[in-house]
């Protein structure tokens, strides 16, 4: 199935970083976050990416026109210009790169790859959430149902140490826990083509008109994942997935 990577975006609440490269380019261990993800879609055999660009688009194309050469030792023929490759990435995706507008918006960039799909069920996320995710599972709901949108809901830890409070008493204090209550857009959705009407233009977002329409329509089925997902969106969480992979601890490589 075709996996459709939002990776356009400005990524202003890192602009630490997002100065020179775009938010799907920070690295997280020694590859950017963008590859973490493509290989846990990979991992379950999904390896047909299509990658909606926007901001600082051609970092990204310069990076997939030479990662081969990045990613593997080499012998170069000085005389002839030959290039021998060792230790090249097993990675054997089909990756397209396709730039749709600086401005646009997220709905506007999932329109334009329209043609891309070829009238058929496909999934697409962020270019800034890893988590575990079993995306067999996620398939095999979303056939289930029938509707247009699989969203998969995600419950992440609190930023802040979490009070319950009767008649002004604190009555349990955990801190920094996964939330208990209320559920939100993880991304990592499968969606019928179809959907796609649903959005007007270049200036739609995409987590608002089309969702909301299709969610009154109830078209917008919550796959529940409990298990382990972080957004990267502040220096914050860039530092805290930073600190898992240092540690060994990294829960979205693994099934």
């Amino acid at each position: 199935m075709k996996v459709i990577l939002l990776a356009g975006g400005f990524g202003t609440r890192l602009s630490e970083y997002t100065e020179n490269i775009p938010k799907p380019m920070i690295r997280v261990g020694d590859d950017p976050i963008l590859i973490h993800i493509m290989r846990h879609y990979a991992e379950y055999g999904h390896k047909e990416f299509f990658l909606a660009l926007g901001y600082k688009a051609r970092v990204i194309k310069e990076f997939f026109l030479n990662y081969k050469e990045l990613n593997s030792d080499f012998l170069i023929d000085m005389n002839k210009g030959n290039i021998k490759f060792y230790n090249s990435p097993k990675d054997n995706w089909v990756v397209s790169l396709i730039d749709t507008g600086i401005d646009t918006l997220t709905g506007g960039r999932l329109k334009r790859m329209k043609q891309y799909i070829n009238n058929e069920t496909f999934m697409l996320t962020y270019g800034d959430g890893v988590g575990n995710v079993n995306i067999d599972k996620l398939i095999n709901y979303h056939k289930s149902h029938g509707k247009l949108v699989t969203m998969t809901a995600v419950r992440p830890a609190a930023r802040f140490g979490e009070l319950t409070i009767v008649d002004d008493k604190i009555t349990s204090f955990k801190e920094k826990p996964q939330l208990e209550k209320g559920w939100i857009n993880g991304g990592f959705f499968v969606m019928e083509p179809e959907f796609l009407d649903y959005i007007d233009d270049d200036n739609t977002m995409l987590e608002r008109t089309p969702i909301e329409k299709a969610t009154s329509e109830g078209q917008v089925m919550a796959y529940k994942h409990d298990k382990f997902w972080h957004c990267m969106d502040t220096k914050r969480d860039h530092e805290l997935l930073e600190k898992l992979w240092s540690s060994g601890d990294r829960p979205w490589t693994k099934k």
